[in-house]
């Protein structure tokens, strides 16, 4: 993966540290250049896309810092994302809620519902995990089509009010629901990194590197587990509830299996285990989704061949790629 990539530097000539503090600056290069691009974007381009992206960008980061760090593959990530931006539109809408406070109680189910799923998947592995996954997500899929007074059926949620920020800044301008969004991503990004780098998440790839050697070492395998999957679940809710605030909608497309395999998407084509990666996939696969859209049901052939490319051209992903270049994590 591409966080063992800087294992090749001390061969070139260079000692541990210092290629830890070359991979440092990098990284505060890069954040530095987001910030930068996020403060230019909605000058050049149109606002909403870009919070599409942020959106859905987040989701990929909290689906790689399950797969790529915790080494566990869900095929239901959609349950977190989808229901955290019913919760949020129905709270929103129906109780009057400002959209910090809306955003925030759909994280706060997404959380609870990744402690409960969490703990039932945890107990099996590989594909036996994937599939519990799947079936938990079918399950609030089912739930969300048969409950219509909460979710509008296949109506969904319209018409979600964006409300007042704290109660006195108006979102109802795009470009004033931008910087909270651009915050929201910046803030979830720097949470992952710090999660990925800290000596939680180095039991994390130890875990997934070798777990019965981690178990042999004394580390509560499960436990680590969980807490992984709980905060997977989170920073997905985290993108689905405001994915609802940004587009006053939330339906069944949220919580469908589709979306779920989208995020594995973006994931892959921008890099799996890498921390930028993510962000690259999602730029891609929502552009394709929305400069594509005359193509109708032809965009998903086309990201269907632009994924099998990738896969037989790029297996580490576009940044993984770029990492590998440079011999440098990113």
């Amino acid at each position: 993966m591409a966080d063992v990539i800087s294992a090749d530097a001390p061969a070139a000539g260079l000692s541990i540290s210092e290629t830890s503090k070359g991979t440092e600056r990098l990284h505060r290069a890069i954040f530095i250049g987001l910030a930068v691009a996020l403060a230019v974007a909605p000058f050049v381009a149109y606002p909403v896309f870009v919070m599409k992206v942020m959106c859905f960008a987040l989701f990929a980061l909290a689906f790689n810092l399950l797969l790529g760090y915790g080494g566990l593959l869900s095929f239901g990530h959609a349950a977190y994302f989808g229901m955290a931006s019913y919760v949020s539109a129905y709270t929103a809408k129906h109780w009057g809620l400002t959209p910090e406070l809306a955003i925030l109680s759909g994280t706060i189910i997404a959380a609870a519902l990744g402690a409960v799923f969490g703990s039932l998947a945890i107990r099996r592995q590989g594909i036996y995990f994937a599939m519990i996954t799947l079936a938990l997500a079918q399950m609030v899929f089912f739930f969300s089509l048969q409950t219509p007074r909460f979710t509008g059926g296949e109506d969904g949620i319209q018409a979600v009010p964006r409300g007042k920020l704290f109660g006195l800044v108006s979102l109802a301008d795009d470009r004033a629901l931008y910087w909270l969004v651009a915050v929201i991503f910046m803030a979830g990004l720097l949470l992952i990194y710090r999660i990925i780098h800290s000596p939680f998440g180095q039991v994390c790839k130890a875990i997934r590197d070798n777990e019965p050697r981690a178990i042999s070492l004394g580390y509560r395998a499960n436990q680590y587990k969980l807490a992984v999957f709980v905060l997977s679940a989170t920073l997905a809710g985290l993108a689905g509830a405001t994915k609802a605030i940004v587009f006053q909608l939330a339906s069944l497309t949220d919580v469908h299996w589709s979306m779920s395999g989208e995020v594995v998407l973006m994931t892959l084509v921008g890099g799996l285990g890498t921390v930028f990666g993510p962000i690259a996939g999602a730029l891609v696969i929502v552009s394709m989704q929305n400069y594509l859209a005359s193509f109708g049901a032809w965009v998903t052939v086309i990201q269907g061949c632009i994924f099998v490319v990738c896969v037989l051209l790029f297996r580490e992903g576009i940044v993984g790629v770029i990492a590998k270049a440079i011999k440098r994590p990113l």
